[in-house]
């Protein structure tokens, strides 16, 4: 089986298992993604949505947290790790979203890429989920699956894994198919435990139970 006939037997297999995948941080407007996401770096995307909760009771808006303090955003997001950076690039991304975007989120990667604390996931994450465009989100679940199952060989750098991807995955499916990479890395192909491959829908064309694409 070609790389790119395993893929499409993946994620057909995926969106029986999980038909109903999607972002499992907590949004109601673009921005608010763009926040979630730069706090979900090395922290669970549970806990992001508690801490956003506080944060946007405090500033509920672009304007708001474009003029707090960064020492006020770092105080609430603290919980989430890394607090001064992510609040330091929080407060930046606010500012040129008010300045130079009226307050709204580009809708182009390239200039999604240049705000502070968004890099290709962060950026693929909203063209996908925000504007229904192509995405392919290398996070650790999409990188770690991916290699077990044998779309890719032993590439572990994100940018590398998503060039692979994007030659094996149809466009308009890359964005759900991370999603549900997600909940299966979580719930089955885990990362902290030993895979639960007994019970994996995938046991009979995975990489890891000896099969070659």
């Amino acid at each position: 089986m070609t790389k790119k006939k395993l893929a499409l037997e993946i994620i057909e297999r995926l969106k029986k298992e999980y038909p109903d995948a999607g972002c499992t941080l907590d949004y109601d407007q673009a921005w608010k993604l763009l926040v979630s996401v730069r706090l979900a770096a090395q922290c669970t995307d549970a806990r992001v949505n508690v801490v956003v909760e506080d944060l946007y009771k405090k500033f509920p808006d672009v304007d708001a947290l474009a003029a707090a303090d960064p020492s006020d955003i770092e105080e609430i997001v603290r919980p989430c790790g890394l607090g001064k950076s992510k609040a330091r690039d929080i407060s930046a991304c606010m500012k040129i979203l008010k300045e130079e975007y009226d307050s709204k989120i580009p809708k182009d990667f390239n200039a999604l890429l240049k705000l502070p604390g968004v890099g290709r996931k962060s950026a693929n994450l909203i063209m996908g989920d925000v504007f229904g465009e192509p995405a392919i989100v290398t996070d650790t679940h999409c990188i770690r699956l991916v290699n077990r199952m044998g779309l890719v060989d032993g590439i572990k750098e994100p940018k590398k894994v998503e060039m692979a991807l994007w030659k094996i995955i149809p466009p308009e499916e890359g964005s759900d198919f991370c999603h549900r990479l997600v909940y299966h890395g979580r719930d089955v192909c885990t990362a902290r435990t030993k895979p639960y491959c007994d019970r994996c829908c995938l046991k009979d064309i995975c990489k890891k139970n000896g099969v070659e694409a």
